[in-house]
């Protein structure tokens, strides 16, 4: 059964972008009842004929999505996971170019999860502007649940004001982690060394906005992210207070950035830096 998602909050006095915030969030809605509607369905077939089940709601949120922006922003460019770039209707502005405004969109992160009836997936809708996100909505269909913010407001979740992680000391960190490459065994004791334990939840973009109000002290993964898993919810992150960077300590969000390639931190701002420095070993 489709849970009902409270409206977000409305953006801080004089915010540009009340109206993007409350479209977004309203369509992602939509699509998560999409997905919930056909949630169960896939739980009752064989793999073979669940893949293309989730394929199909893949495919069907993303239409969903890119329709409804395309009718109420026209002159907005469109990058989605499943159907790539498309190029803004008035200035045709290629999606990657870092001008203008482009809609950011992963209609369903948390594939294997919905495929198996793992209740830990999400639809993330965010507006990049002049190469940053401004707007950003992640919506969990399966408990009801929107993360969401804009660049000059508060982080929300189901309306009310939220806030990252004040827990002092690191060593009570729940921690999303996913570590890949050269030395990831050395570096993922590193940090299991300093810290309660780490979980890794199958959507990046779900876990990455769980850090806006301390359900996970922290979230790191090492490569394999792209665009549209981080454009919302590393807003969301960082409106909410925390620290959000690369993995060489930077800017965490590039519109051009290669599928798959990408790497994120979001931490508290006290422990950002240790949690970095076990991380890459630097």
């Amino acid at each position: 059964m489709t849970g009902v998602a409270a409206q977000p909050a409305q953006p801080a006095a004089g915010s540009r972008y009340v109206a993007e915030l409350a479209f977004a969030a309203a369509v992602a809605t939509r699509a998560g009842e999409l997905q919930m509607d056909r949630y169960e369905r896939v739980e009752r077939i064989d793999y073979k004929s669940a893949r293309d089940v989730v394929t199909e709601v893949d495919h069907l949120s993303e239409a969903l999505i890119l329709d409804a922006l395309r009718a109420a922003f026209p002159g907005d460019a469109l990058l989605g996971e499943e159907s790539g770039g498309h190029d803004g209707g008035a200035t045709g502005q290629t999606a990657t170019s870092g001008l203008g405004r482009v809609w950011v969109v992963d209609p369903l992160d948390g594939t294997i999860n919905y495929a198996n009836g793992i209740p830990f997936f999400c639809v993330s809708i965010a507006l990049v502007e002049a190469g940053r996100p401004v707007v950003g909505v992640v919506h969990d269909p399966s408990r009801g649940e929107s993360f969401a913010a804009v660049v000059d407001g508060p982080a929300t979740l189901g309306g009310q004001a939220i806030h990252a992680s004040d827990k002092e000391k690191l060593s009570d960190f729940v921690i999303s982690m996913a570590l890949g490459g050269r030395a990831a065994a050395t570096r993922a004791r590193e940090v299991r060394k300093a810290i309660r334990v780490p979980r890794s939840m199958g959507s990046a973009a779900l876990a990455l906005a769980y850090v806006a109000n301390g359900r996970f002290d922290a979230f790191v993964q090492q490569g394999g992210l792209s665009t549209w898993d981080i454009a919302a919810a590393g807003l969301i992150a960082e409106r909410a207070a925390a620290t959000v960077t690369n993995l060489d300590g930077g800017p965490w969000f590039e519109i051009a950035a290669t599928t798959k390639s990408i790497g994120v931190l979001a931490a508290p701002p006290a422990h950002h830096g240790e949690l970095l420095r076990r991380i890459t070993g630097h």
